[in-house]
């Protein structure tokens, strides 16, 4: 049996592929499925197009990728308030703490979330062992994000 490596609650990751070297990653034990922050997808012709993370990220740069049918698919999902939606499953290298990877992201819009990507128990299984006192510090990312979020939720309040 492989050693388990340790990480902490949230870990820098990076997608060799993508050209991301480092990017927050929340780590959800309680999540099967890992995701990505996407902006744009189109499945046209047999491929799919995808922009990854969104104009308020620090790490965009409004690049398409494209991918061939044979790494996507569609998969059903259960969000955290237990509604099903239907999102697109791509096959995606990722780098955790070292260790060079092959998995898979549901594509989905994290915009208002703190972490662009979450991993998932499929990801984790086997390979990690999670700490939830170890890992990276977002605080200065933690206090700009609720900020923006406030202003949002502030102006929603005085248009409704």
């Amino acid at each position: 049996m492989k050693e388990l490596t340790l990480i902490g609650h949230a870990e820098r990751v990076g997608f060799p592929d993508l050209g991301i070297a480092s990017i927050p990653a929340k780590i959800d034990t309680g999540a099967d499925a890992s995701s990505i922050w996407a902006t744009a997808t189109a499945d046209e012709h047999g491929h799919l197009s995808v922009v990854f993370l969104g104009p308020d990220s620090p790490l965009y740069d409004g690049q398409v990728h494209t991918f061939p049918k044979s790494s996507y698919s569609k998969s059903r999902v259960s969000n955290s308030f237990g509604h099903w939606e239907v999102r697109y499953k791509l096959k995606l290298k990722i780098r955790v703490n070292g260790r060079i990877i092959n998995s898979s992201f549901t594509l989905a819009d994290r915009s208002t979330k703190l972490y662009p990507i979450l991993l998932g128990r499929s990801l984790l299984r086997n390979k990690f062992l999670v700490d939830v006192s170890k890992g990276i510090r977002l605080a200065p990312e933690k206090t700009t994000r609720k900020r923006k979020l406030q202003k949002v939720t502030n102006i929603m309040s005085e248009v409704q």
